[in-house]
Parts: C-alpha cells; structure tokens; sequence
C-alpha cells in the first residue's frame, strides 16, 4: 500500500479502532514518565496521534501537539483532548520547523509507513527535536512487510512494515539518537511490544 492508500485505510478505520483499542495501559503510562522526565514545560509531538486518548490525553504538564496523517483521526483527537494542537500531515514531512520540541512520542505508527522509508521518517524526527530531545517509539520484534486484511476484527485492511528491532535501532543511531533504553511493554489488547527511548545527540 502506498501512503495514499494508508491514508484512506486509517480513514475508513479510525472510529472502529478507537473502539477496539483501550486507552490506558502500561504502555500509555511511558507518555506520563516521559514528560515528568523533561524540564519545564516541555512541548511534545505524538507522531500518529489517533484519538488522542492513549498518548495526547496523558501529556499533563506539557504542550501537546498531535499529528495524524487522516482526517478523521485529527478530527477525533480534537473532541477528546481539546488542550492539544493538531496537525494533519505525513511524518515523512512533518509540518513543524526545525529545533521546536522536546520530545516525539510515536505509538504503532512508523509501522504504517514502508520500511525502505523508515530512515527519513527517523531524520525528520531528528529535524524538528532540539538538542538532546527524545523520542518514545514502538518498534517491530522481526522483519516483516504485510497487509492484514480484517485487522483487528474491524473488516478493514492496515498496512505494516518494520526491519524489525535491531536495524530499526540501527537506523536511529544513524539519524544521530543515542539508545537511552530497550524494553518490552505489556499491550492493552494482549501482547507485548518492543519499545525504545533513544536521545538526539546534542
């Protein structure tokens, strides 16, 4: 699939699985760590923000600025935590300029981008972080590039792509992060998922 077709995937999606996908959870609770670990008022970007509830709506204490590539999501988010400022656009060029945050958040959404594309996903990330910022993201156990058809039960077909952990940590070291930690985290809907904190090199 290509973007635009993730995008109109994420479209016709969005409404199903804000209902299928809980909105706390451990792995909501790495949100709160992250801004209690920053100075200030930190100001954080969720990159594929969806609703807003498991990662915007847990940004207390920080300016929260969400960005989703699908209309719909935006839309979503903006009802739920209406605090936030969001964006509609693509984490391939994401509309914010460069040095302006303190973090990135990016929960199970790098994987709806293709793979080969993963590094300039990781360098716009670099981009818009300020010297030493952060980025919390969930990353793929093992290689892998499909397209699920009834995803999540919902009836809709979701794209995914990871090089799985090792290169994906890899490719961050090269956008200029250093890995802070590797851990795995327990998933709302039954798993575990890798995560990765890593810090832009100041």
């Amino acid at each position: 699939m290509d973007r635009k077709q993730v995008k109109a995937a994420w479209e016709t999606a969005a409404t199903d699985y804000a209902r299928v996908r809980p909105a706390d959870g451990a792995d909501a609770a790495l949100v709160r760590d992250l801004v209690d670990s920053l100075d200030g008022t930190p100001t954080v970007l969720d990159i594929g923000c969806g609703d807003g509830m498991r990662t915007l709506a847990n940004m207390t204490g920080a300016t929260a600025i969400g960005l989703d590539v699908a209309r719909t999501q935006v839309e979503m988010a903006a009802e739920n935590v209406p605090a936030a400022h969001l964006l509609q656009g693509d984490m391939l060029a994401i509309p914010i300029a460069d040095d302006s945050v303190d973090a990135v958040t990016a929960y199970h959404a790098v994987f709806h981008v293709g793979r080969d594309q993963h590094p300039a996903v990781y360098r716009e990330f670099a981009r818009v972080l300020r010297p030493g910022g952060r980025v919390l993201l969930t990353v793929g156990s093992s290689a892998y590039e499909q397209v699920r058809s009834d995803w999540l039960g919902t009836g809709r077909e979701m794209f995914f792509s990871t090089p799985g952990q090792r290169e994906t940590v890899r490719q961050l070291e090269a956008a200029g992060f250093d890995i802070r930690w590797q851990r795995r985290v327990e998933d709302p809907l039954g798993s575990t998922v890798p995560f990765v904190l890593a810090e832009l090199s100041e």
